[in-house]
């Protein structure tokens, strides 16, 4: 944990905490062997465990180490001075950060997955999958930022992001093992929730189900051969026989706006007919 404390009244303080290292200390405690790097966990003999002392680092663990840390580091006041003014803390979250993690063993395939992710998330991931991915609609009075970008951080260290009024959840490799879904926001309120450290349990739950939808529709969008020649297949002639049919003209109007009606209509095509379609 790293702590500043303002050098002016009313002694504003600031606390960056890293819970991997909370983790980290916990599994010691209880003796399981684990490989760690940075902040990411490369194996671990108990993943059980893992998840459990990811989820006992509650509020109450949080405001207990920050006060003891508060009152060693932080401005000491006198007694006349704490009988003058009733002094007490309130903790809030300025920014917060969660992520969903995906480990494989080898760094071919999570290379190829990651690239192919960015490419169908440039395309695929427009402003109404935004809204659903954070779940919040889009209107007018939208402030802030709502879109998608492919940014290199350094030589061969890209990042997906998809930005979202205050947040954004970025996608990147780390360590040529992990997959990793990062969701960070600078404002709770965008999500409906509010910032005091009592409610770090709504947040967890919130930022879980965003991560748990990206990677749904990821999920949908990879459950695709990535070479499969469909169009084209669809404007060949079709051989049935000693009969030839012509294939499909694709590029006709009509069946561009056919085919967008039965790649975007979803289940809204349940009970149609082909003249409703039509």
């Amino acid at each position: 944990m790293v702590l500043r404390v303002a050098s002016f009244f009313p002694f504003h303080t600031t606390y960056y905490i890293n819970a991997h290292s909370f983790m980290e200390k916990e599994l010691l405690r209880q003796g399981i062997t684990f490989r760690k790097n940075d902040n990411a966990f490369l194996a671990v003999s108990d993943p059980q465990a893992l998840q459990a002392a990811a989820d006992r680092l509650s509020p109450e663990i949080i405001r207990n180490r920050l006060e003891y840390c508060t009152l060693v580091l932080g401005p000491k006041f006198s007694e006349r001075e704490r009988k003058a003014r009733k002094l007490r803390r309130f903790y809030s979250i300025q920014q917060i950060e969660f992520c969903r993690n995906f480990i494989f063993k080898r760094n071919f395939p999570i290379h190829k997955i990651f690239q192919r992710s960015c490419e169908m998330g440039l395309w695929e991931i427009t402003a109404n999958k935004i809204s659903e991915i954070f779940g919040c609609r889009v209107t007018k009075k939208l402030k802030g930022k709502l879109h998608t970008t492919l940014e290199q951080i350094e030589h061969g260290h890209h990042v997906f992001r998809v930005y979202f009024k205050n947040a954004f959840l970025r996608q990147y490799q780390k360590f040529s093992t992990h997959l990793r879904n990062e969701l960070c926001s600078n404002n709770l309120a965008n999500f409906g929730l509010k910032k005091g450290l009592d409610h770090l349990a709504a947040v967890r739950e919130k930022f879980l189900a965003i991560t748990d939808r990206f990677a749904g529709y990821q999920a949908q969008w990879f459950n695709v051969h990535v070479e499969f020649p469909l169009f084209q297949r669809l404007a060949l002639p079709i051989q049935i026989g000693t009969a030839k049919f012509p294939g499909s003209k694709i590029q006709d109007p009509r069946m561009i706006r056919l085919m967008e009606v039965f790649l975007h209509g979803g289940t809204r095509l349940a009970g149609w007919s082909a003249t409703q379609i039509h």
